[in-house]
């Protein structure tokens, strides 16, 4: 006989599941929109300040080139541009390459100590009030500077981000990462409206340089935890999708899982270290926006999804009904991730099979993440996921113009 308290688990771990998922994207969708409605437009005025376009570089030799013409096709005066690459630990021919551009300034140290290490010596070097950091293996949209910098004439913003999108989504990998990536930044438009964007992406980021603080070495997710302290300190950071870092996915799911555990690592790191956004006294809109959008995702819906099983498994042999649907759907849920998996492993791609397996995916690693965490396994210079090669040619025309 089950005991009366396994129905109330059961319907609590369904909500959490609902809410993280589905819930809090009906909430903050219906809220963005009445605030769009109700809040008038702000018109910019042309503004065109000094930047420093930071790119941090690994051993990217073979795509640098592309990178620096890409960056020379931004649509921003090249007298108020500066540019920055950072190639710590690199032991291919990237000094070679850049060398052969005189006008960009490009910094190494022999020892590989992570992107957050990289990033820290970086803004030693820099004078310019506005900063921005790209991924090498990115291409950014021609406007993408411009539409960055222009909410910094707002005093109260600290950071925008730009959009992240998925190039190639012919691959498994490639059609969950562009699926996951229209969903988040869905909701990324949205808490920024409501009030401030709830981490940025390290594919393009920029923020004011005063406010940039150096951080621990060993951080993993260094736009996401640099990005929230500047929410902490009482500045909003916005999300811009106008300015946009397109990239190729991950080669095969296997390396799309080894990104997903690092970036798992990388949230429970950074719950820790931003537990002060925890403290609803403090500011209750932004602890609000942060446990609905990363806390629950990171935590609670995964450890819900596990126990629903379990549960939905053991009140089905009792009392039938919902409970039995409850287990039937999920039993054919996660067949269909497992399908979608072998699928994946002979190179097909089941589209029906996508959301299944991505989901499934991404939940499992969060608590190999965690198990990650709590070992203090993920170093800060992790292992580079293998992408597809970069075909696209750097965009030459911009709409906005």
């Amino acid at each position: 006989m089950t005991t009366p308290v396994l129905p109330y688990l059961f319907w609590a771990a369904v909500a959490v599941v609902a809410y993280t998922y589905v819930g809090y994207a009906v909430l903050a969708g219906l809220w963005a929109k009445i605030l769009t409605l109700t809040r008038p437009r702000v018109v910019r005025e042309v503004f065109k300040p000094e930047v420093t376009l930071i790119v941090p570089c690994y051993n990217e030799a073979d795509i640098l080139e592309a990178k620096i013409a890409n960056c020379r096709a931004l649509a921003y005066p090249a007298h108020q541009l500066q540019l920055l690459f950072i190639t710590d630990g690199s032991t291919d021919h990237s000094a070679q390459v850049l060398a052969r551009h005189p006008d960009i300034r490009h910094l190494h140290a022999p020892l590989r100590a992570g992107k957050s290490a990289a990033e820290n010596r970086a803004l030693e070097h820099v004078i310019t009030p506005f900063v921005v950091f790209t991924d090498c293996n990115t291409d950014l949209n021609p406007g993408a500077i411009r539409e960055l910098v222009k909410h910094y004439q707002d005093p109260r913003v600290g950071a925008v981000s730009g959009e992240k999108k998925i190039r190639a989504q012919g691959s498994a990998p490639g059609a969950g990462e562009g699926l996951y990536w229209r969903y988040e930044s869905f909701l990324k438009r949205c808490d920024s409206r409501i009030y401030s964007l709830m981490g940025a992406a390290g594919e393009l980021v920029s923020f004011r340089t005063e406010l940039f603080a150096p951080l621990e070495p060993d951080t993993i997710l260094d736009d996401f935890v640099q990005s929230l302290r500047i929410v902490e300190k009482g500045y909003r950071v916005v999300y811009e999708p106008r300015a946009y870092a397109t990239e190729d996915p991950s080669v095969s799911l296997a390396e799309e899982w080894k990104r997903k555990v690092r970036i798992c690592a990388g949230g429970w790191q950074s719950m820790v270290r931003l537990r002060r956004l925890l403290n609803p006294a403090a500011q209750p809109l932004v602890t609000f926006l942060y446990v609905s959008h990363r806390v629950l995702r990171w935590s609670l819906a995964p450890l819900a999804l596990a126990g629903l099983l379990p549960l939905s498994a053991l009140l089905a042999a009792e009392q039938g009904g919902v409970f039995a649907l409850a287990l039937a759907a999920q039993v054919l849920f996660y067949l269909a991730a497992w399908l979608g998996w072998g699928a994946a492993a002979t190179g097909r791609t089941l589209k029906p099979l996508v959301v299944p397996l991505y989901f499934c995916m991404m939940n499992v690693a969060a608590f190999a993440g965690f198990w990650r965490f709590v070992r203090k396994a993920q170093p800060a210079a992790w292992e580079k996921a293998t992408r597809r090669p970069v075909s696209a040619t750097p965009p030459l025309t911009d709409p906005a113009l």
